[in-house]
C-alpha cells in the first residue's frame, strides 16, 4: 500500500535525521528535532526545484510570467507536494472515506498518477460531488509496475462501480499517468463501459522527467518509448478532452500533453500537483465534463 510505505519512509527519514543530529553533530534533542524538520522540508524543496529546472528547459509559458506570478506558482506547487506526500497520502484513511455510489447517475471514475493513490482526489472529489456528480476512485498498486499491469485493476473497479450504481458506463478522468492507464484500458477493453475520457496534464507523448523516475512505468513514460509508440496507434473512439498544462513541471515538453483526436484545453498557471487542489482547475474540469455531455448523442 502506498500510504503505509510512505508513512514508513517518513518515519525512517526522521529517525535518520535525528541520529545524525544526536550522534554525529552532538546536538540536544530540541536542536536535533529542528534539524530533522529542516531536513524533511529541504529535501522536498530540492525535489520540486529539480522539476522546475527540467520544466523551464522547455518552451514553457512559465518562462514569461512575471516574477510574482512565477514565485506564487512554484511555492504553491511546493506546498502541494508537501501536503500530498507528507499529510494526505500517508494518512489517507483520515481524509478519504469510501466512495459514495448512489444509483441513478452516471459516475465519474478518477484515476490518479505516478507514485500516488486515490488520496490525491480528496478535494476534487468533494467539489465534483457538491456539483451533483457521483464520483468513484481507486488506488493502483504496486506504484512502480508497468502501466499495462495496472489496467486489470481499473477494469475491475469500472465493473464494480457500474454494478453499484446501475450505470452501464462511466466517465474516466485521469491525472498525469492516470490518463495513460485509461487509454491502455480503452485499447484493451474497448468503449462499452466508458462514455468519454478527460485527461489532466497527461504526458501522452511522454515526459523527459520520467528519465529520473523509478519503475517500469517511468521507462514507459519516457518520450519515444516503445510503449508510447504502440499506444499512439490506438485511435480514440469516444469523445475526449485533454486539459493541457503549458506551465507543467512534471509533464514536459508540455506540448506532449496534447492528445490527437481530443479537444485541447489550455490551463492557467498552476503546478502539476497543485492543480488537484485548485478551484479554478476544478471549474475547468466541470465545464469540460458538461460541455462534452452536450455534444454527445
Amino acid at each position: 500500500m502506498v500510504p503505509l510505505s510512505l508513512l514508513i519512509w517518513i518515519t525512517l527519514e526522521i529517525a535518520g535525521y535525528l541520529a545524525i543530529g544526536r550522534l554525529w553533530l552532538g546536538l540536544d534533542w530540541s536542536a536535533a528535532a529542528i534539524g530533522a524538520i529542516g531536513g524533511l522540508l529541504g529535501l522536498r524543496a530540492g525535489i520540486i526545484a529539480v522539476t522546475w529546472i527540467f520544466g523551464m528547459a522547455y518552451a514553457s509559458p512559465a518562462l514569461h510570467l512575471n516574477l510574482a506570478t512565477k514565485a506564487r506558482m512554484m511555492f504553491g506547487e511546493y506546498l502541494a507536494f508537501l501536503f500530498t506526500f507528507m499529510l494526505l497520502i500517508p494518512f489517507e484513511r483520515l481524509w478519504m472515506p469510501a466512495d459514495r455510489l448512489p444509483t441513478g447517475r452516471r459516475p465519474i471514475l478518477l484515476v490518479h498518477g505516478y507514485g500516488c493513490s486515490r488520496g490525491v482526489w480528496w478535494l476534487l472529489r468533494r467539489r465534483l460531488e457538491a456539483a451533483g456528480h457521483t464520483v468513484a476512485t481507486l488506488s493502483l498498486v504496486p506504484p512502480y509496475t508497468s502501466i499495462g499491469k495496472l489496467v486489470p485493476q481499473l477494469n475491475q473497479r469500472i465493473e464494480a462501480v457500474c454494478a453499484a450504481t446501475g450505470s452501464k458506463q462511466v466517465t474516466l478522468l485521469g491525472h498525469s499517468m492516470g490518463g495513460l492507464v485509461c487509454r491502455s484500458y480503452l485499447a484493451r477493453h474497448g468503449i462499452t463501459r466508458v462514455d468519454r475520457l478527460i485527461t489532466l496534464a497527461t504526458p501522452h507523448a511522454g515526459s523527459a522527467l520520467a528519465r529520473l523516475g523509478i519503475g517500469q512505468n517511468a521507462r514507459e513514460m519516457e518520450p519515444d518509448s516503445l510503449w508510447l509508440r504502440d499506444m499512439s496507434s490506438e485511435k480514440l473512439q469516444i469523445p475526449a478532452v485533454s486539459l493541457r498544462n503549458p506551465y507543467d513541471n512534471f509533464a514536459m515538453p508540455q506540448d506532449n500533453q496534447r492528445l490527437p483526436g481530443a479537444k485541447d484545453v489550455e490551463l492557467p498557471p498552476v503546478g502539476h500537483l497543485a492543480m488537484l487542489y485548485d478551484g479554478k482547475i476544478a471549474d475547468i474540469v466541470l465545464k469540460a465534463y458538461r460541455d462534452e455531455r452536450k455534444t454527445m448523442p
